[in-house]
């Protein structure tokens, strides 16, 4: 007999995936049945949480779906908040969790991990959450997920199914894969009416989000061809080549970055809400005095935030090379205009980005083409302001869209499982690791040679900064320091300090001879840094 778990795992490999991230629980071991005889390989995470990021790192390397086993109850309420990162910046993650018996729904009568509705809990940080009832719901529940993964705007997906219909006979389901939709082209109307007010534009720019991550070489191509400065978000990092003339910035919070976007005649923007977590430290509200192209894939996006004189639904590569085939060449001053916006802009960040670009210039050198996975944690904030990955989808962080703490050293973790040939490197703060610490063990035991960077200030040092900069003393910021490397050797890490720029880069070298995790601890107060 074919149970429903085990139907459950050959789909879940008819569709493509590897890896799922789960932890077995009493109400899940059924969903574990079917694992040995796939493909799939399964990583056991330290808390539900930390399955969440470390499917959201995978995913965002990969561009495919991150996917979780967690129990019901209480694994389930522990990864909502990797779900909600996951939702906030459009990320696919595929959540199965377990639910009490069918019979036992809704009865409120003190079952194990019993909750009065957990899809509703889930549906709010979700694309959608389904209660699958029986078997044959099954291939059609797991289809939906995937078309919205292969079509759609990217997002978490829950499907929860009662512990008696896991174990329920399946073995007259139908087990391959359906056909997926292909994402959608723009209308062919929108795009001549784009190209038309492009070619007739005289100071035109791109804003480019995080939906345009899979079309960074029409994105050039069309800067190129335009001579128009590109304004990055975030998650937009790395669609550039690092030192490309054409870039002319990526936070909106400074203001040469708003002037250049309300004096530019025309604005297109691909993939982006305009969020206000891409204007750190100080959010504005952005203007156009010109026209507004928007591209984005979710018609109700389209809508919200800023409004578009032509707003354009479609997928970004495909809406991008329309364009292209539409839009004449020609000079318009481009790469002057970037470059007085990059100096304008230089010349108001922090003092402090200059320790940060001393750690992250080490990264560059030493681990060539790393993925750099990024908690809330000053370095991050910093490097947001100027790190130039060399490609897309490797440079991402909690600091954009929910703003979760915890998340950067689980999302490296995934990011290496999904690009196991590229160096990749968590950089955190001490508060914010000690929210997801035991993943250590995880790397370990995963294999994971990680590169952990330890921002170590002693506390929640960008919340003691605001709490003093608004006259408030500080209280509960100066949290207990624990011994980070005794810690990460007792969890099977190799571990050390900084103590001058040229050991952290000794250290980064060793790395690359690592079976096993690496944590370098970097003292914020010290003397190399100043």
């Amino acid at each position: 007999m074919t149970s429903c778990g085990e139907a459950l795992a050959r789909l879940l490999e008819a569709y493509g995936v590897e890896l799922v991230f789960g932890i077995p629980g009493v109400h899940t071991i059924e969903l574990y049945r079917g694992l040995p005889a796939t493909r799939i390989r399964h990583v056991t995470p330290r808390h539900e949480q930390g399955a969440g990021f470390m499917a959201d790192g995978y995913a965002r390397v990969s561009g495919r779906p991150g996917v979780c086993f967690v129990i019901t109850g209480p694994g389930m309420t522990n990864i909502l908040t990797a779900m909600g990162q996951a939702y906030a910046d459009s990320v696919p993650m595929l959540v199965i969790s377990s639910v009490n018996r069918t019979e036992h729904l809704g009865m409120g009568q003190g079952r194990l991990h019993e909750l009065p509705s957990q899809r509703n809990l889930a549906a709010g940080v979700a694309a959608f959450s389904h209660t699958v009832l029986h078997p044959s719901q099954l291939p059609e529940v797991l289809a939906r997920a995937f078309a919205l993964f292969a079509g759609a705007r990217p997002r978490p997906v829950h499907i929860e199914i009662p512990t008696d219909v896991i174990r329920a006979p399946a073995g007259d389901l139908d087990l391959r894969p359906r056909p997926l939709p292909r994402r959608p082209a723009a209308d062919p109307a929108s795009v001549a009416q784009a190209a038309a007010w492009l070619a007739a534009a005289g100071s035109p720019l791109l804003l480019l989000g995080g939906g345009a991550v899979d079309a960074a070489a029409e994105s050039v191509a069309l800067a190129e061809r335009l001579d128009a400065p590109v304004v990055n978000s975030v998650n937009a990092k790395g669609i550039l080549p690092p030192g490309h003339p054409l870039h002319g910035g990526e936070n909106l919070a400074w203001a040469p970055l708003r002037e250049a976007l309300r004096n530019a005649d025309l604005v297109l923007a691909v993939g982006t809400e305009l969020g206000e977590t891409e204007m750190y430290p100080d959010p504005h509200p952005v203007r156009f005095d010109g026209r507004v192209i928007r591209i984005d894939i979710d018609a109700e996006q389209l809508m919200r935030g800023f409004a578009a004189d032509l707003p354009i639904l479609g997928d970004a590569r495909l809406a991008l090379a329309a364009l292209l085939e539409k839009v004449p060449a020609g000079r318009r001053g481009g790469a002057t205009r970037a470059a007085a916006m990059r100096e304008a802009v230089r010349s108001l960040w922090w003092p402090a980005v200059a320790a940060h670009r001393r750690v992250l210039d080490a990264v560059d050198e030493i681990l060539p083409g790393a993925v750099v996975a990024g908690d809330q944690t000053q370095p991050v904030y910093g490097g947001n302001q100027f790190f130039a990955p060399a490609g897309p989808r490797s440079w991402f962080n909690s600091s954009t869209g929910y703003g979760t703490l915890g998340y950067g050293l689980p999302a490296a973790i995934g990011a290496k499982l999904a690009a196991p040939d590229r160096p990749a490197v968590a950089l955190i703060g001490d508060g914010g690791i000690q929210f997801t610490l035991p993943e250590l063990a995880t790397a370990v035991e995963a294999g994971t040679p990680v590169v952990v960077l330890l921002w170590n200030n002693r506390g929640y040092g960008e919340i003691r900064t605001c709490m003093t900069d608004a006259g408030i003393e500080p209280i509960g910021v100066d949290i207990h320091t624990p011994d980070f490397i005794g810690l990460a050797r007792a969890f099977g890490c190799r571990a050390a300090s900084a103590s001058s720029i040229d050991e952290l880069r000794a250290q980064l070298a060793a790395t690359a001879a690592e079976t096993r995790p690496t944590l370098i601890e970097i003292d914020e107060a010290a003397s190399w840094l100043a």
